[in-house]
């Protein structure tokens, strides 16, 4: 099923209003045609990948932003199966360690960063300094910065240098070669409470809780600030942000697969010439008139 991905697309430079963003979109599909649909993906996805690997032009990273629930997980198990994981990784970031804290904010992400051929995926990412920090400033005085030792030194200015700093680490990635594709997955509050009952009812899910989910969700509008000012000011066409419909799950599984492999499609992969014929004729040659 063909779907224009087109609206979900954040325009470079645009005011952004998550309340007009649906949450709740399905896209046509139901769960039904969406595993059908997501299994084609994988299929496609898994000989595409292969080619992306041998060209050995390109690597693609993938971002993964959203609040607490939201799916991101799920999302990489299913949109990603297929893959050969020769060439994906996933990397999840956690609070800083104190190694990190002694760097710059975007050393750990460096680290990470995928090879050429390769997929990498980032379970939260460097945007975590402009949304939990942004939420909570008090956790940059970890950072031990220049000129900031208390809170109220955190003003306008500081964000605007973090995200020209996340804007010119990103184009510095895509003009030597590293795509760039950041999904937004957008859940409402009312969903997001639903799954975290979920996770409280269910023995088999209590492992997921954790009580910092709840005060995350206490700062719910902070974040969906929070968010916007992500969205507006680091949307780029070469490092595009997709605000993704996250309340049915398996929409949202559908979408991110479809925009990836769209990405992938769009390269014009090739596999590397091989040695010429007169080479592989000597080889084979060679191979017959052994013993």
């Amino acid at each position: 099923m063909n779907y224009n991905y087109n609206e979900f697309k954040v325009s470079e430079e645009s005011s952004v209003d998550l309340k007009k963003y649906s949450t709740n979109e399905s896209g046509g599909f139901d769960k039904k045609t969406a595993k059908v649909e997501i299994k084609s993906n994988i299929k496609e996805l898994k000989k595409i990948q292969r080619v992306f690997y041998a060209d050995d032009r390109f690597s693609l990273l993938i971002i993964l932003q959203a609040s607490d629930t939201a799916g991101k997980d799920g999302v990489i198990r299913h949109v990603m199966s297929g893959i050969n994981p020769q060439g994906c990784r996933v990397h999840s970031f956690k609070t800083p360690s104190k190694e990190e804290l002694d760097h710059d904010y975007l050393w750990r992400h460096y680290k990470a960063l995928p090879e050429r051929g390769m997929i990498e995926i980032f379970n939260r990412s460097h945007y975590e300094n402009v949304l939990v920090t942004k939420v909570n400033p008090q956790f940059l005085l970890n950072e031990n910065l220049p000129g900031i030792d208390s809170v109220d030194k955190v003003d306008d200015k500081f964000w605007e240098n973090r995200y020209e700093q996340i804007n010119n680490f990103e184009k510095h990635l895509y003009q030597n070669g590293t795509h760039i594709l950041k999904f937004f997955l957008h859940v409402s509050k009312e969903e997001q409470k639903e799954r975290l009952l979920a996770r409280l009812d269910d023995p088999d899910k209590n492992w997921k809780f954790n009580t910092a989910d709840l005060e995350a969700r206490a700062q719910w509008d902070e974040y969906q600030t929070a968010y916007k000012e992500m969205l507006e000011n680091t949307s780029k066409e070469h490092a595009p942000w997709y605000v993704i419909p996250a309340d049915k799950k398996f929409f949202a599984r559908v979408a991110v697969g479809d925009i990836i492999l769209q990405k992938l499609q769009s390269l014009n992969l090739r596999f590397p010439s091989g040695e010429s014929d007169k080479i592989l004729t000597e080889a084979r040659e060679q191979l017959l008139s052994e013993d």
